[in-house]
């Protein structure tokens, strides 16, 4: 009998704990009599590799064995590398593809309108040469996006979560995202001496494009206040709670996290620079402009600070080395026992293998009946007797 064929790949942004998953997969699949192949760069490895090319061959493509992932669980980052990729949606055509016939479609972005090539008939031969049976995508809503793409295209493909704003659909439980909280709120914490000694408000800002999940648990264990996209905050009782809060501590300071796409009533978070494959623009600083409000309208000094990067580099904590650990060895075993077309979840607190979120869905969102108050600008504490460990559920 011969051996399964399995690709893998991690897209979008990285998180601590893809290396664990990684290897995870590798040593499962080794006792399985399975051959495990990674595409590098993401869905990149399958859009731009010539495989007659032997140099571009070595880029793309790199067996995976035992020796050569025995360590990478110890890091973080991905050991594959990675990139915003979509093979629906190319701007530009590799070289070697260039006069070659794709479909074309038009999108429409910020006013502007380009034309775009699907280029997944050249991702399905690519794998079909390199033998690929099954595929297994690593990645957060854009990039598991495409890998609902390629399931209903016919392809065999399974998917991980993976994300530090936790707002990938169907899941509980997206990886990255406890380190990420972990970090955060070591951060702050250390950052509590500094706006303490100088008596100002310290704004703080994290990732959470469309979603709160990353501020909102930060503001959950930091017991601070937050703001979240989902809710949209009145910018004069923001700041007077926080000139209250101020003023009740004995240390006269105070602190408040935002989520990158936050916004108050009356402002709209300011978008820059070319849109990524998936249509998503870099976000100007909500945490700069609040800052800016703070000092015009309550002659309050600020500092601030933009957690974004930091806390998704580094090596993964403990949850975040379990669940990407489990979340690989589901994958292969759904492999192993023929399944695809599913995601290795956490629903209702238990491991699930459920189906790759429908694009069409979006990005998950904070509940904000159950999961922030509204009226206080926080989390809400109350009523959690019977949830999930994570809070919330899929």
């Amino acid at each position: 009998m011969s051996k399964k064929r399995i690709g893998i790949l991690t897209g979008g942004g990285d998180v601590p704990g893809l290396n664990s998953v990684i290897k995870s997969v590798v040593y499962r699949g080794h006792e399985n009599d399975c051959e495990v192949i990674g595409i590098r760069r993401g869905w990149e490895g399958l859009t731009h590799v010539n495989l007659d090319d032997s140099a571009s061959k070595q880029r793309y493509v790199l067996p995976l064995t035992r020796e050569n992932t025995r360590t990478i669980d110890r890091t973080g980052g991905t050991f594959l590398h990675s990139s915003r990729t979509n093979p629906s949606k190319m701007k530009t055509l590799p070289e070697h593809l260039k006069g070659a016939s794709f479909p074309t479609s038009e999108v429409t972005k910020g006013g502007q309108t380009s034309v775009v090539y699907d280029v997944s008939k050249q991702v399905l031969s690519n794998l079909d040469k390199l033998e690929i049976e099954y595929l297994i995508a690593i990645g957060g809503d854009d990039t598991l996006s495409y890998a609902a793409t390629l399931d209903k295209l016919g392809f065999k493909v399974m998917a991980i979560p993976k994300t530090m704003d936790n707002d990938v659909q169907n899941t509980e439980y997206c990886i990255g995202f406890s380190t990420a909280i972990t970090r955060a709120t070591d951060a702050i914490n250390r950052q509590r001496t500094t706006v303490g000694s100088h008596e100002r408000i310290g704004v703080f800002r994290v990732f959470g494009r469309d979603a709160g999940f990353t501020a909102l648990y930060t503001a959950y264990v930091t017991s601070i206040r937050c703001v979240i996209p989902e809710f949209k905050v009145n910018l004069d009782k923001l700041i007077e709670l926080l000139v209250t809060d101020k003023r009740n501590n004995p240390s006269n300071y105070t602190l408040v996290v935002l989520s990158e796409g936050a916004e108050w009533e009356g402002y709209t978070v300011q978008e820059y620079g070319e849109p990524d494959a998936y249509g998503h623009r870099k976000k100007a600083s909500v945490a700069e402009s609040l800052s800016e409000e703070i000092k015009k309208r309550a002659k309050e000094e600020t500092i601030v600070s933009d957690l974004t990067y930091d806390l998704r580099s580094g090596d993964p904590d403990f949850v975040d080395k379990l669940v990407a650990s489990t979340f690989g060895t589901m994958a292969l075993d759904a492999v192993l026992t023929g399944k695809s077309g599913l995601m290795s979840a956490l629903v209702n607190g238990c491991y699930e293998l459920v189906s790759i979120p429908d694009p069409k869905l979006g990005p998950r969102h904070v509940n904000l009946k159950s999961m922030y108050n509204t009226e206080r600008y926080r989390p809400v504490y109350e009523n959690k007797v019977g949830l999930p460990i994570f809070l919330n559920r899929a």
